[in-house]
């Protein structure tokens, strides 16, 4: 089977950069796989698990929000964070997502002003951690 180059990129850190056989990723238009020779294109990437194959491995990634481009065979996105499985606080994603929940309910009650779109964006960095920690707990390194 023929594989693509896959780039995960942040300010920080080059957090995959490997040959893959099929990736899919949180498009803001929706989820969408891209496959060795794909077309040329350009997606704008929510906050959402990325996932990748490698023969029968599959990795999953938390990541935020970005881009990513197709081009000659590679895939590469660009985003503000991005975590491997194995990287993931669970406990501290568990007291993030209380925390916005918290804030979300006080915001919907009317007892706080509160920015509600920056809430639910924690909120959903924080569900995103927890289904990767969750889902990929296959790409520990040994």
């Amino acid at each position: 089977m023929a594989r693509i180059l896959l780039e995960v990129i942040t300010p920080d850190r080059v957090v995959v950069s490997e040959e893959v056989d099929i990736v899919t990723a949180p498009g803001v238009a929706g989820e969408f796989g891209v496959l060795a020779n794909h077309c040329p294109m350009v997606a704008a990437i929510k906050i959402g698990p990325l996932r990748y194959k490698v023969g029968d491995k599959e990795e999953w990634l938390a990541v935020s929000g970005g881009f990513c481009e197709v081009s000659e065979n590679k895939i590469t996105f660009f985003v503000e964070a991005a975590e491997r499985a194995y990287e993931i606080d669970v406990e501290r994603a568990l007291r993030a997502k209380e925390r916005a929940e918290k804030r979300i309910q006080e915001y919907l009650a009317g007892a706080e002003k509160i920015d509600y779109a920056r809430a639910r964006a924690a909120l959903q960095r924080a569900l995103t951690r927890l289904l990767v920690a969750e889902r990929g707990r296959s790409g520990v390194p040994k």
